[in-house]
């Protein structure tokens, strides 16, 4: 789903988060939000939740369970 939306982020990057421009991770936040009915905001965007794809399934998987 998150290379369909951004084809040029390497999303096997050892730091993902790094490789994000501010739109990339608005889009990320939205797209999660959408297909998993999620709410993600600004704070939901850091460096810790965005760093790998393990860690923004960790994310979503946590605001799965405040549902």
């Amino acid at each position: 789903m998150l290379e369909d939306l951004l084809p040029l982020v390497d999303f096997d990057a050892d730091f993902l988060f790094a490789g994000l421009s501010s739109l990339d991770v608005t889009a990320i936040l939205m797209a999660l939000s959408d297909k998993y009915g999620i709410r993600l905001d600004a704070t939901d965007a850091t460096p810790r939740n965005l760093k790998s794809i393990d860690s923004i399934v960790a994310l979503v998987e946590r605001k799965l369970q405040q549902l």
